[in-house]
């Protein structure tokens, strides 16, 4: 067992590397294994119920139709950042934590990009768009909150269909319904989205409108339009959240620098979302049940006039020493937040993955302690011993081949 013990090692390692990375972009748990990893992540409350989080001095940070659990994070669109703290039923109070140095940098960079008239596109890679709540409609305009199977918020999806393609983007719009809204309609509606990963979209968008009874908390008339806000629901237990999260705060960023206030906030909630599939992975919340649908169908068209820029579908195209202000999302050479504490988490799982493993074929803690000392012992030595063979080279190439 001992002379194996390196290749056995060395196996746990590449076959528990390759499990976390074999889905680069794409699926990285399996539609069927979804359960087994995560929470249920439909954290929705009935339509008509909100949770509302104050501030530490009683002022309101904001609404949401959803349950709220402490370490929750708010992002204003003025570049404010609230934490949850407390939890009480449905109220909750947040830490005001400042204003994000990120979110007000993107801020600043994006004031000085000029917004292109007519951009040339750069990137033919397709935008997905799906609804994980297939039901979910208007009152006003739809005569009921929810129609299962073929709710207005198809109709939403239309409209930003319409305007990412009049934009210069082309849209994959699925309109797999995936009834009934319960606590398994994330899980129905992965099968929908590893089905558009197939196609290898630049970024995959999940439509949904919220269940806040005062439609006037997302009213706004935005440029000359009276439209409802967008709101962007980001899921912290996902290995891509830091990447989704700067991918909103981009857009949030750039969209209200062309609409203010367009988009309204980023909402960072405990949840999956099915956002582990992408790091461009993003939950939109067009308005709310109480809006007419067209001022959701309006707003999410002002939104899509950032889309292609901030992804890279259209607008200036970037080299390595440009500005970050002029590079997208999808450039290697930009800032990508998430991209190390990513690489930090799979490098981690993969030592445990090959220490168990070790664990397991020797049968003791001892075995597997003895066998990990002896191979990183081994190892290091061997790199030292290489080390010091290259440098006798080099020494001998320095005095004509002879040896000291």
């Amino acid at each position: 067992m001992k002379r194996h013990g390196k290749y056995i090692l060395i196996l746990g390692l590449i076959f528990t590397a390759f499990i976390f990375m074999s889905g680069g972009n794409k699926a990285i748990l399996p539609v069927q294994g979804l359960k087994r990893n995560f929470h249920p992540v439909d954290d929705e409350l009935a339509v008509g119920k909100a949770s509302t989080i104050y501030d530490e001095k009683g002022n309101l940070v904001t609404m949401i139709s959803r349950r709220v659990s402490v370490g929750d994070e708010i992002f204003t669109a003025g570049g404010k950042h609230y934490r949850v703290i407390k939890v009480d039923g449905n109220l909750a109070t947040a830490r005001d934590l400042g204003m994000d140095r990120q979110l007000m940098t993107y801020n600043e960079l994006f004031s000085k990009m000029e917004i292109p008239a007519a951009a040339a596109r750069n990137n033919h890679r397709p935008v997905a768009i799906y609804h994980t709540h297939s039901d979910e409609s208007y009152l006003p305009s739809d005569g009921s909150a929810s129609i299962p199977f073929r709710g207005g918020i198809f109709q939403v999806g239309d409209s930003y269909t319409y305007s990412l393609a009049s934009d210069g983007a082309r849209v994959l719009h699925d309109k797999t319904p995936h009834d009934p809204h319960d606590d398994n309609a994330y899980y129905r509606s992965r099968r929908t989205a590893v089905q558009l990963l197939q196609k290898n979209p630049i970024a995959i968008f999940d439509v949904h409108r919220d269940g806040v009874d005062d439609p006037e908390f997302y009213r706004r008339i935005v440029s000359n339009e009276q439209v409802a806000q967008m709101r962007f629901v980001v899921g912290r237990e996902n290995p891509h959240m830091e990447a989704n999260l700067d991918f909103a705060k981009r857009l949030m960023a750039y969209a209200n620098k062309m609409h203010w206030p367009i988009a309204k906030d980023i909402f960072v909630a405990q949840g999956n979302y099915n956002q582990d599939l992408l790091p461009t992975a993003l939950l939109i919340e067009a308005g709310t049940y109480t809006n007419r649908k067209e001022e959701a169908m309006r707003g999410i068209a002002l939104l899509a006039d950032a889309v292609p820029i901030i992804l890279g579908i259209t607008g200036p195209t970037s080299t390595p020493d440009a500005p970050e202000y002029e590079k997208p999302v999808t450039d290697p050479t930009a800032r990508r937040t998430g991209v190390w504490s990513s690489l930090a988490w799979i490098v981690i799982i993969t030592l445990i993955g090959g220490g168990l493993f070790v664990l397991i074929s020797t049968g003791s803690y001892e075995k597997a302690k003895n066998q990990l000392s002896h191979f990183l012992g081994r190892e290091m030595a061997d790199i030292w011993e290489m080390k010091a063979k290259k440098r006798d080279l080099e020494r001998q190439e320095e005095n004509g081949g002879k040896r000291d």
